[in-house]
């Protein structure tokens, strides 16, 4: 067998940031196009309910364009319908040329819902109905909310978060892609029929099964840059570990894909990983990364994947929100700080709303980096940026 060629940690860090996004320039100018050409070269970018600074999706995107704002991204969504809201690992905001292949995802949530005896362990009386009732008010009334249902019985602590049957029926409408997710609320959805959000052209095209195979395969690996087989799986989890190792044993026959070994910045053993073909050429078109400190969010996607920010970066980093206070290493809500192509820190920001004031608690390098003034203060400015864009009149860090 041929020698695989060995991808140095240096090069895959870069192609994934250049995948991501986090080599271009972030003072560029940001318009509803380049916002959503951003979007579809991520991929999708993660939602999330935490708020201590901003929501998930908003940090990500601050992260990649200075002078983007919330409204921006509301309008991609909610009035230009050029994404929509689903599923991958997580909740995301998702390009809506790609809504067919969420299609065989619905149909796999319904299977496995249905498995699991999903409502009988809800105890709800006439699940059927309660989905009939919900689907007919939003069909005959218009887009809803969940607190437009009413429910005076008990709600089942140990099991969804305690959802009242109303909101279980509508997460469940939206998980087997009966309903979509038409605007938000101050984070809370507002539900419509998915016929009166998603156009029609894609709502009605359904990929062939080899046609999704190499959508997921494909869309992925080309961004993460350089990838194993179940990365490349878990980047859209829209397919099954066995069938990308079968795509890649394929498109790798075909010369599409070459398989390489990846060096790991923490001393870790290489890793058999898949890129495309030119690697080294695109490696050294990569622009430098810019020269500035960023602030980025615990759901981006360049440190969604814990071990492979350990072994690309060498980095170890976990999100302690759900981690008692008495065991917490640095703190609830802790951001790791970029710097170029290196996470060499931590920041503990809160966001205090009420006094419209960001405080800072750290920083925290990481080992061999040092404290030096110009390090420190290309800090100063990138906290300085991030409470611009959250609206904080003042800041303070405490060191």
């Amino acid at each position: 067998m041929a020698r695989l060629e060995t991808v140095p940690a240096a090069s895959a860090r870069l192609l994934l940031l250049e995948a991501q996004g986090l080599l271009a320039d972030p003072a560029r100018r940001v318009t509803p196009a380049s916002l959503y050409r951003q979007i579809e070269r991520m991929g999708f970018v993660q939602m999330d309910t935490i708020n201590v600074v901003a929501r998930a999706h908003d940090h990500i995107l601050f992260s990649r364009f200075d002078g983007y704002r919330p409204r921006m991204l509301e309008k991609l969504l909610a009035r230009d319908r050029k994404l929509f809201e689903h599923l991958t690992h997580d909740a995301s905001v998702i390009p809506t040329a790609w809504f067919p292949h969420w299609r065989p995802r619905f149909d796999r949530y319904r299977r496995r819902l249905a498995a699991r005896g999903w409502w009988q362990r809800r105890r709800v009386d006439d699940p059927e109905g309660v989905i009939r009732h919900v689907l007919e008010r939003i069909r005959s009334e218009g887009p809803l909310m969940s607190r437009d249902f009413e429910h005076r019985g008990s709600r089942e602590r140990h099991f969804w978060w305690g959802w009242k049957p109303q909101k279980t029926a509508l997460e469940y409408l939206w998980w087997t892609g009966e309903l979509a997710v038409a605007r938000r609320v101050n984070f809370h959805k507002v539900w419509d029929l998915t016929e009166r959000v998603i156009p029609e052209d894609q709502r009605r095209a359904l990929p062939e099964e080899r046609e999704h195979l190499e959508w997921a395969c494909r869309e992925a690996l080309a961004r993460l840059g350089v990838a194993t087989r179940v990365e490349v799986r878990q980047f859209f989890e829209a397919v099954d570990t066995d069938a990308v190792s079968e795509w890649c044993r394929g498109a790798a026959q075909r010369g599409e894909i070459v398989e390489v070994l990846v060096e790991s910045a923490d001393g870790s053993k290489p890793r058999r990983a898949w890129t495309l073909p030119g690697w080294r050429r695109r490696v050294a078109r990569a622009r430098e990364a810019p020269g500035r400190v960023r602030l980025l969010s615990p759901f981006d996607p360049v440190i969604r994947d814990r071990k492979r920010t350990r072994r690309l970066f060498d980095f170890e980093y976990r999100v302690e929100v759900f981690v008692p206070a008495s065991q917490r290493t640095h703190g609830y809500y802790v951001l790791p700080v970029l710097e170029g192509d290196r996470l060499v820190g931590r920041v503990d920001p809160k966001l205090h709303r009420d006094r419209g004031c960001l405080v800072v608690r750290g920083p925290w390098w990481e080992p061999g980096v040092k404290a030096t003034r110009t390090r420190m203060r290309a800090l100063d400015e990138a906290i300085d940026r991030l409470a611009l864009q959250v609206g904080a009149t003042s800041w303070e860090l405490k060191l």
